[in-house]
């Protein structure tokens, strides 16, 4: 053989197993995955882990009820493959540019997720009406006006959005994503799926972990500073007496606060919650003259670090903070 033949030969056998990992490499290529927020976020990093990281939209402290989109989440978003995001009655902003920028993405609403629980918004009592002009049934104990909703069939609008402050409703979002994903790249199927069990149990362990926690308050009544604990408080049955504001997007004025403030005296209110986004000279008014103390609830995770275990922060957060400034004010 001359010299020439055995470099190439060799060449040919050293290269062979390069291109075909590379070929390898991109069939089994992760989509390029954008999520909306950090719970949701969370949830989508541990069915994507050691597969993949999504990109996130909104960030740091920022509040879906406030947020307006920068040129990075627009990238973001031009590039991506699937969009996670829970619904139109949460992520108002993301609805035009998912509309023009994320037209050639699978975009999946979670809030249609089968087997969710569903509770309509609640009105009555310490909580705003809302201005949608529809009719809700829940009162202001929360425990009725739910609904078990699967497919398409709502009005948006209807429903309360903060769907994944209960771990039921966590499983049920994950279970999506992951068909989702399995779908869209069937080479890591299994993949998605063993990560998915992964989340599951972790999620059941999260919600024993929940109920022993509150077990001890859940007859104590507080004030929360926007309406959006009902998840939370139907799962673990404590007991929310009455929110500052139904929608943060607009403050309450001096009559709402006022009620708020007799509310506390009347119930004999333990805690007033506030939230790291919002303003929190409204809680110190409405806590002015009563006993009540004050305290922190996170239900977006602003204050925390994006990714797997954000989730499982989240939730432990809420359950810690209600304990602590509960038992502590009794």
């Amino acid at each position: 053989m001359s010299l020439k033949k055995s470099i190439l030969l060799t060449s040919s056998l050293f290269f062979a197993p390069s291109m075909l990992l590379a070929t390898g490499t991109a069939h089994a290529e992760v989509p390029n995955v954008v999520v909306s927020i950090k719970p949701i976020h969370s949830l989508v990093a541990s069915i994507m882990k050691g597969l993949g990281e999504p990109a996130l939209i909104v960030e740091g402290a920022a509040s879906p009820h406030t947020y307006s989109m920068k040129p990075s989440n627009a990238s973001a978003l031009e590039n991506a493959n699937i969009v996670f995001w829970v619904g139109h009655g949460l992520e108002a902003f993301l609805e035009k540019p998912l509309e023009s920028l994320g037209s050639s993405a699978k975009i999946v609403e979670l809030d249609d997720a089968p087997g969710l629980e569903k509770l309509k918004f609640r009105e009555g009592g310490a909580f705003e009406p809302h201005d949608d002009g529809d009719e809700h049934e829940a009162g202001a104990e929360g425990a009725e006006g739910h609904a078990h909703e699967e497919g398409h069939h709502h009005d948006e609008g209807e429903f309360d959005m903060h769907l994944w402050l209960d771990p039921a409703n966590a499983k049920a979002m994950a279970a999506a994503i992951e068909k989702t994903l399995a779908a869209a790249d069937p080479d890591n199927a299994a993949a998605y799926k063993a990560n998915l069990d992964a989340l599951s149990t972790r999620l059941d362990t999260l919600d024993k972990t929940l109920v022993e926690a509150v077990a001890p308050i859940k007859d104590k009544p507080f004030i929360v500073f926007h309406d959006a604990y009902q998840y939370f408080e139907h799962r673990y049955d404590v007991k929310v007496a009455g929110s500052i504001t139904v929608s943060p997007e607009v403050l309450p004025g001096a009559e709402r606060l006022s009620e708020i403030h007799a509310k506390i005296v009347e119930l004999g209110a333990t805690c007033v919650f506030a939230e790291p986004q919002f303003e929190p000279k409204l809680v110190n008014v409405v806590l002015e003259g009563t006993p009540a103390k004050s305290g922190a609830l996170d239900p977006e995770a602003a204050t925390l670090d994006a990714g797997p275990d954000l989730y499982f922060q989240l939730m432990e957060g809420i359950g810690t903070s209600l304990k602590t400034c509960l038992s502590n004010g009794s």
